[in-house]
């Protein structure tokens, strides 16, 4: 390795260090998309060359610390992201998840708002008595940024409405763009207009945001005192009659074969449109129904954005490289000839599974197809077996993991199907590839979210012998990092910092970060909660105390046997005795909602009518109650359906608990 290496090494940090600094923090790109990921590339070609390290590498850090110019504000009711759809399938199974969920007839066709989804800014509008009072960006969904006063220079939005139907208080929401057309006047200064219009919203002098051709559809509201309308399609007009521009390529529709035409007719005619559009965003058009389905945690159950057709691109697999998951999943990676699908440089493609390759016949030396779809991992969609070299040899999936344990393909009890997937068993650290993986997925964003610990940083510290376990991380000797090429004694006084924040930590995050199969983020929150500490947690390693957790709706047979099966593992009990001396847990908190089945538990048996489960125990746990599985004196309620269980209704006459049938359920409700 020589010195000029490494200096040419920093330099390119210096100036990505200089881009994102320009383009997060005073909202003003440098260099084209293209450019900057070309950048990123010879970033990370040199340090998987000759090993370089820093806590300013892309591999490590996103972005640029944020600006602290504006205030932020908690939006009233959240401003939540939509679940995406790619395909025709995507809709049938979002249709039919709706359909399950109040229990309507299979045929049963819902009528949809679509609406163009505008690639821009996402800005929520506070009206108070008709007034503007405040505007903000939507931040993380919960809070965001008040960007008011620049708001206030854009032309289509009003400063005061004197409708007298319009709501004495409402969130009015929509998105700030600039047209094609007007982005061309000022591309000079901005990489694509999506950029303009974010760097427009973010200026410190609401003067110089006013000099931006800026624009603003609105399409939705958040909070609102009073709700007159019955569908979003009369919401809509509304807003057009109150003074608001709306799009006209809105349309209401039903049936999922008319969505699949208007999306085609749209996506034809896409570049035509004076402002960029990235996809059709679908909203069962009945408010009665959008409230009934409600939220789930990232997303609403009644809307969705199908998107339009993926970049793609031909190039060469040089190679075939077998990853295994921090749940010992064992997955193709190609390595491919690098290439650029729509401004990203891509040098990876999953392949999926053992049966993907041998389905589509793909072979180390293949030109191939690869598509890249909205947040998608790139993936092989054909192969060119015209181009293919006669001496190319089919690829054998290995029988064994690299870690040099057997692999196996389970039997999936719900699909009776053996699993396309080849794993390694599910033997936690003692797989060396398992444990290195459960080490990236600790510190991870949502576990313990270690800044200046990515996922090279800890392939780094694991080569070097500095990790092997999670608790290793808390006794990492900070000088000798000091002295690693990369690094210095600021960088490792920041890790070292970064490392102590991490110590405080909710019970739900320690346990999703233990990387448990099949305990994702809600489960680990479900189970923090029925447990309230982690002297109850790690109270598991008795097995007939995980027998308890079937109690908790939403947690099954199979996150039981995977608790069991993690907890019959020594290596996972050093492990968690371990962290349990060296973290702080943070008191539990739950949230009641108030209603009428405040501080009530409740179980349901037997068919529901005309009202599934899903429904009926979003509306328990909506107002103040809580659904558990299993019969016991702690019961308030047995709510029976059609043909309930004999046992659980003679068990709970046993115990005194009250049981109700569904017409009794319905009147606490207040369903009708």
């Amino acid at each position: 390795m020589s010195n000029s290496s490494s200096k040419n090494y920093k330099k390119k940090l210096k100036l990505l260090e200089n881009y994102n600094k320009q383009y997060y923090q005073n909202q003003k790109p440098l260099v084209s998309d293209k450019e900057y990921d070309e950048l990123k590339s010879e970033i990370l070609e040199l340090e998987k060359k000759y090993g370089f390290n820093d806590l300013k590498s892309p591999s490590v850090k996103v972005g640029y610390k944020p600006s602290k110019k504006f205030e932020k504000f908690k939006h009233k009711v959240k401003m939540l992201s939509l679940s995406n759809a790619f395909n025709e399938k995507d809709l049938i199974n979002f249709q039919k998840k709706n359909i399950n969920f109040l229990a309507l007839n299979d045929n049963y066709e819902f009528e949809y708002s679509a609406e163009p989804k505008i690639d821009g800014i996402s800005a929520s509008l506070n009206y108070k008595n008709g007034n503007l009072v405040k505007g903000l960006s939507r931040g993380d969904g919960e809070e965001g940024e008040d960007i008011t006063e620049n708001l206030k220079t854009i032309k289509d939005i009003p400063l005061n409405i004197s409708h007298k139907d319009f709501p004495k208080e409402i969130d009015i929401r929509g998105e700030v763009f600039i047209e094609t057309n007007d982005f061309k006047k000022i591309q000079k200064d901005f990489a694509n207009p999506r950029n303009a219009a974010s760097g427009s919203l973010r200026q410190k002098d609401p003067k110089k945001t006013e000099l931006i051709p800026l624009k603003f559809i609105a399409y939705t509201f958040g909070f609102n005192s009073s709700i007159r309308e019955s569908k979003q399609s009369d919401f809509i007009k509304n807003l057009d009659k109150w003074g608001f521009k709306t799009s006209d390529l809105n349309k209401t529709i039903k049936g999922i074969n008319n969505l699949v035409k208007y999306h085609a007719e749209i996506e034809k005619k896409r570049f035509s449109i004076n402002y960029d559009i990235d996809g059709i965003v679908y909203k069962i058009n009945d408010f009665s129904l959008q409230k009934r389905l409600g939220f789930m945690s990232t997303a609403p159950r009644w809307a969705i954005a199908h998107k339009f057709s993926a970049n793609y691109s031909v190039t060469k697999i040089l190679d075939i490289d077998i990853q295994v998951g921090r749940t010992g999943a064992l997955t193709p990676v190609a390595k491919v000839k690098p290439v650029n699908i729509g401004g990203v440089i891509v040098s990876n493609a999953t392949l999926h599974n053992e049966d993907e390759i041998n389905r589509k016949d793909i072979r180390i030396g293949d030109t191939v197809k690869i598509e890249r779809a909205g947040d998608v991992i790139p993936h092989v969609i054909s192969v060119d077996k015209n181009l293919r070299n006669e001496n190319i040899k089919k690829f054998i999936f290995p029988k064994k993991c690299p870690c040099g344990f057997e692999t196996i393909k389970e039997f999936n009890k719900v699909t009776k199907k053996i699993d396309a997937v080849r794993r390694c068993p599910d033997i936690g650290f003692d797989c060396n590839r398992i444990a290195k993986e459960k080490l990236k997925h600790f510190v991870s964003k949502d576990a313990l979210n270690i800044e200046g610990l990515g996922k090279k940083v800890i392939e780094k510290f694991w080569d070097l012998k500095f990790i092997k376990f999670p608790d290793d991380i808390f006794s990492l000797n900070f000088q000798t990092i000091s002295r690693l090429e990369g690094w210095g004694s600021q960088s490792a006084e920041n890790l070292k910092n970064s490392i102590n924040k991490s110590k405080k930590i909710k019970l739900d995050k320690f346990i999703y970060s233990l990387g448990i199969r099949h305990i994702g983020q809600e489960n680990a929150k479900l189970i923090s909660e029925f447990l309230g500490s982690y002297s109850n947690f790690i109270k598991l390693k008795d097995q007939k105390k995980i027998e308890d957790l079937s109690n908790i709706d939403g947690i099954g047979e199979t996150q039981i046997n995977s608790l069991k099966n993690f907890f019959k593992n020594k290596t996972n009990l050093k492990v968690i005795f371990s962290l349990g001396k060296i973290l702080t847990f943070e008191k539990i908190i739950i949230k009641k909602n108030e209603g009428v089945f405040s501080n009530k538990i409740l179980m349901f048996t037997g068919k529901l009518s005309n009202i599934s489960r899903a429904e009926a125990k979003s509306i328990v746990e909506n107002n103040g109650g809580k659904i558990v599985s299993n019969i016991s004196k702690n019961l308030d309620f047995l709510i029976a359906g059609e043909k309930p269980t004999t046992r659980k209704i003679k068990l709970a006459n046993e115990l005194k608990v009250k049981i109700l049938d569904q017409s009794d359920f319905e009147k606490i409700s207040k369903l009708r």
